[in-house]
Protein backbone atom coordinates (compact mmCIF):
# COMPACT_ATOMS: atom_id res chain seq x y z
CA UNK A 1 0.00 0.00 0.00
CA UNK A 2 2.81 2.34 0.71
CA UNK A 3 4.43 1.74 -2.69
CA UNK A 4 0.99 2.35 -4.53
CA UNK A 5 0.79 6.01 -2.57
CA UNK A 6 4.23 7.26 -3.23
CA UNK A 7 3.26 6.47 -7.06
CA UNK A 8 -0.23 7.88 -6.68
CA UNK A 9 0.24 10.33 -3.87
CA UNK A 10 -3.60 11.20 -4.57
CA UNK A 11 -4.96 7.46 -4.15
CA UNK A 12 -8.09 7.31 -2.30
CA UNK A 13 -9.61 3.74 -3.58
CA UNK A 14 -7.89 0.71 -4.19
CA UNK A 15 -9.88 -2.62 -5.34
CA UNK A 16 -8.90 -5.99 -3.61
CA UNK A 17 -9.54 -9.14 -6.49
CA UNK A 18 -9.79 -12.17 -4.34
CA UNK A 19 -11.41 -15.53 -4.41
CA UNK A 20 -14.87 -15.92 -3.47
CA UNK A 21 -14.04 -19.49 -1.61
CA UNK A 22 -12.01 -18.52 1.78
CA UNK A 23 -10.36 -21.90 1.64
CA UNK A 24 -8.41 -20.54 -1.51
CA UNK A 25 -6.88 -17.37 0.08
CA UNK A 26 -6.20 -16.05 3.86
CA UNK A 27 -8.92 -13.79 4.57
CA UNK A 28 -6.52 -11.50 6.57
CA UNK A 29 -5.13 -10.89 2.88
CA UNK A 30 -7.89 -8.58 2.84
CA UNK A 31 -8.20 -7.74 6.45
CA UNK A 32 -4.71 -6.56 6.19
CA UNK A 33 -4.46 -4.52 2.59
CA UNK A 34 -8.04 -3.00 4.42
CA UNK A 35 -5.58 -2.47 7.73
CA UNK A 36 -3.03 -0.83 5.71
CA UNK A 37 -5.16 1.43 3.54
CA UNK A 38 -6.46 3.18 6.21
CA UNK A 39 -3.35 4.07 7.63
CA UNK A 40 -3.04 5.92 4.15
CA UNK A 41 -6.55 6.97 3.95
CA UNK A 42 -7.10 4.77 1.09
CA UNK A 43 -10.70 2.79 1.48
CA UNK A 44 -10.60 -0.69 0.00
CA UNK A 45 -13.26 -2.62 -2.53
CA UNK A 46 -13.22 -6.49 -2.07
CA UNK A 47 -13.97 -8.18 -5.55
CA UNK A 48 -14.62 -11.71 -4.66
CA UNK A 49 -14.84 -13.85 -7.57
CA UNK A 50 -15.75 -17.50 -8.36
CA UNK A 51 -14.31 -18.40 -10.93
CA UNK A 52 -13.09 -16.91 -14.87
CA UNK A 53 -16.47 -16.14 -15.66
CA UNK A 54 -16.70 -13.30 -12.69
CA UNK A 55 -13.42 -11.49 -13.85
CA UNK A 56 -14.89 -9.08 -16.73
CA UNK A 57 -17.99 -7.63 -14.04
CA UNK A 58 -15.41 -7.88 -10.90
CA UNK A 59 -13.40 -5.40 -13.28
CA UNK A 60 -16.59 -3.20 -14.07
CA UNK A 61 -17.57 -2.66 -10.43
CA UNK A 62 -14.00 -2.13 -9.95
CA UNK A 63 -13.90 1.02 -12.34
CA UNK A 64 -17.86 1.84 -11.58
CA UNK A 65 -17.01 2.08 -8.08
CA UNK A 66 -13.82 4.05 -8.44
CA UNK A 67 -11.18 2.14 -7.99
CA UNK A 68 -7.77 3.74 -8.97
CA UNK A 69 -5.51 0.33 -8.44
CA UNK A 70 -5.84 -3.06 -8.13
CA UNK A 71 -4.63 -5.27 -5.45
CA UNK A 72 -4.71 -8.76 -6.70
CA UNK A 73 -4.76 -11.36 -4.20
CA UNK A 74 -1.54 -13.73 -4.75
CA UNK A 75 -3.28 -17.14 -4.90
CA UNK A 76 -2.87 -20.39 -7.01
CA UNK A 77 -6.19 -19.42 -8.24
CA UNK A 78 -5.47 -16.99 -10.48
CA UNK A 79 -2.47 -18.19 -12.22
CA UNK A 80 -3.95 -20.05 -15.10
CA UNK A 81 -6.28 -16.60 -15.78
CA UNK A 82 -2.80 -14.18 -15.17
CA UNK A 83 -2.54 -12.77 -18.88
CA UNK A 84 -6.19 -11.88 -18.83
CA UNK A 85 -6.35 -10.21 -15.35
CA UNK A 86 -3.22 -8.37 -16.34
CA UNK A 87 -4.70 -7.76 -19.89
CA UNK A 88 -8.13 -6.53 -18.20
CA UNK A 89 -6.13 -4.35 -15.33
CA UNK A 90 -4.57 -2.40 -18.51
CA UNK A 91 -7.83 -2.09 -20.53
CA UNK A 92 -9.40 -0.81 -17.57
CA UNK A 93 -6.88 1.32 -16.56
CA UNK A 94 -6.29 -0.18 -13.10
CA UNK A 95 -2.40 -0.17 -12.40
CA UNK A 96 -2.00 -3.32 -10.46
CA UNK A 97 0.05 -4.64 -7.27
CA UNK A 98 0.57 -8.34 -6.84
CA UNK A 99 2.48 -10.41 -4.33
CA UNK A 100 4.26 -12.74 -6.56
CA UNK A 101 6.88 -11.50 -9.22
CA UNK A 102 5.83 -14.03 -12.09
CA UNK A 103 2.94 -11.46 -12.41
CA UNK A 104 5.29 -8.69 -13.49
CA UNK A 105 6.40 -10.31 -17.15
CA UNK A 106 2.95 -10.49 -17.89
CA UNK A 107 2.59 -7.30 -17.84
CA UNK A 108 1.15 -6.37 -13.70
CA UNK A 109 2.77 -3.35 -13.03
CA UNK A 110 4.69 -3.93 -10.05
CA UNK A 111 4.78 -6.79 -7.23
CA UNK A 112 6.56 -6.90 -3.88
CA UNK A 113 7.23 -10.44 -2.15
CA UNK A 114 9.44 -12.56 -0.44
CA UNK A 115 11.99 -13.94 -2.21
CA UNK A 116 10.57 -17.55 -3.15
CA UNK A 117 14.21 -19.47 -3.14
CA UNK A 118 15.28 -18.13 0.39
CA UNK A 119 11.22 -19.49 1.06
CA UNK A 120 11.57 -22.50 0.05
CA UNK A 121 15.19 -23.36 0.84
CA UNK A 122 14.32 -22.49 4.95
CA UNK A 123 10.54 -24.72 4.21
CA UNK A 124 12.84 -27.57 3.45
CA UNK A 125 15.59 -27.28 6.30
CA UNK A 126 12.18 -27.40 8.35
CA UNK A 127 10.94 -30.70 6.76
CA UNK A 128 14.25 -31.99 7.25
CA UNK A 129 14.25 -31.50 11.27
CA UNK A 130 10.59 -32.56 10.90
CA UNK A 131 11.87 -35.83 9.58
CA UNK A 132 14.66 -36.40 12.04
CA UNK A 133 12.03 -36.00 15.02
CA UNK A 134 11.74 -32.48 15.55
CA UNK A 135 8.73 -31.70 16.75
CA UNK A 136 7.14 -28.43 14.56
CA UNK A 137 5.59 -27.03 17.71
CA UNK A 138 9.46 -26.41 18.81
CA UNK A 139 10.59 -25.13 15.69
CA UNK A 140 10.69 -21.44 15.99
CA UNK A 141 8.54 -18.89 13.97
CA UNK A 142 11.01 -17.49 11.07
CA UNK A 143 9.72 -13.77 9.47
CA UNK A 144 11.16 -13.33 5.69
CA UNK A 145 14.48 -10.83 5.59
CA UNK A 146 14.73 -11.12 1.68
CA UNK A 147 12.22 -8.78 -0.70
CA UNK A 148 12.21 -8.48 -4.14
CA UNK A 149 10.28 -5.24 -5.66
CA UNK A 150 9.57 -5.39 -9.22
CA UNK A 151 8.52 -2.89 -11.37
CA UNK A 152 7.22 -3.15 -14.88
CA UNK A 153 7.78 0.05 -16.80
CA UNK A 154 6.53 -0.85 -20.17
CA UNK A 155 3.12 -1.32 -18.26
CA UNK A 156 3.76 2.23 -16.83
CA UNK A 157 3.76 3.69 -20.18
CA UNK A 158 1.04 2.11 -21.15
CA UNK A 159 -0.93 2.99 -18.26
CA UNK A 160 0.03 7.19 -19.00
CA UNK A 161 2.10 6.30 -15.36
CA UNK A 162 5.68 7.73 -14.56
CA UNK A 163 7.51 6.19 -11.64
CA UNK A 164 9.67 7.88 -9.55
CA UNK A 165 12.91 7.88 -9.71
CA UNK A 166 12.98 7.30 -5.96
CA UNK A 167 10.47 4.08 -6.23
CA UNK A 168 12.91 2.61 -9.55
CA UNK A 169 16.16 3.04 -6.88
CA UNK A 170 13.92 0.86 -4.56
CA UNK A 171 13.37 -1.97 -7.25
CA UNK A 172 15.00 -4.88 -7.12
CA UNK A 173 13.89 -5.52 -10.83
CA UNK A 174 13.09 -3.81 -13.53
CA UNK A 175 11.43 -4.67 -17.06
CA UNK A 176 12.24 -2.24 -19.31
Amino acid sequence: MELLKEIFPKLSRVAHLSPASDSMVSPDHLKETEVAARAFGVRVQALKVGGPDDLESAFRAAVEGGAEALIVAGVSFFIPHRQRIVNLSIKNRLPSMHTHGRWVPAGGLMSYTTESKVRYRRAATYVDRIMKGTKPADLPVERSTKFVFEINLKTAKQLGITIPPNILYQATKVIK
